[in-house]
């Protein structure tokens, strides 16, 4: 079997919400010695966004995306494991979660344990954060990021309210700010004054890696 293969087994047994085909994929990979993160992101983490875009065209339901959630972390779960057993420094600090009134959190757990599997320590706040408290858990996590999750256009002024506390705080310019969600666009981040606008997972590992080597 090929890398290429095997990762589209990764992909399908995600969509397909066959979690005994998830944790084969996770086995043979092992053997073939394939980097668990490629095959998180290009596997996996690709497997769950296409059944996310499905479900927004209304093709699958809901029960069969919170199935293959369920899925996809055990899968994170047990990469997140192996990356631990293997003794990775950690590169830096990232709080992460999703706005108040925003209960959504599939795509900023995808997130979390996409950044965990790169080096990063992180700790997901779960859903409904108040402003207030992303502030108080980067203080107390000495944060090198700070990420905020609103996939909900009535929730995305919580994410302003966020950058206006990190300048009133004096974490602004020492903390980096992330944003993103499914109505957040590059130009709400501008507007707000983030740091970064993220698309996707791989877009978040890609400037947390940035930030954190620039501070190194």
């Amino acid at each position: 079997m090929t890398k290429e293969e095997l990762l589209k087994d990764a992909f399908d047994s995600i969509v397909d919400c066959d979690e005994t085909m998830a944790l084969k994929v996770l086995k043979d990979a092992e053997a073939m010695g394939i980097d668990p993160v490629e095959l998180l992101s290009k596997g996996y983490s690709a497997g769950i966004k296409h059944l996310g875009d499905l479900f927004g065209r209304g093709e699958v339901f809901l029960p069969e995306l919170i199935f293959s959630t369920e899925v996809m972390r055990m899968v994170t779960t047990e990469i997140e494991s192996k990356m631990e057993a293997s003794e990775i420094e950690s590169k830096g600090v990232m709080v992460i979660g999703t706005v108040l009134g925003d209960v959504h959190d599939i795509g900023k757990g995808i997130v979390a344990s996409l950044v965990k599997t790169n080096g990063i320590q992180v700790y997901d706040l779960g859903r409904e954060v108040p402003a207030e408290v992303f502030i108080e858990k980067a203080i107390e996590y000495h944060a090198d990021i700070l990420g905020s999750s609103a996939l909900l256009t009535t929730t995305m002024t919580e994410q302003k309210k966020i950058e206006d506390l990190m300048v009133s705080s004096g974490l602004k310019g020492k903390v980096k700010t992330m944003v993103g969600g499914a109505p957040v666009t590059k130009r709400w981040a501008e507007k707000i004054g983030a740091d970064y606008y993220c698309e996707d997972a791989t877009d978040t590992v890609k400037f947390a890696l940035e930030v954190l080597t620039a501070t190194t």
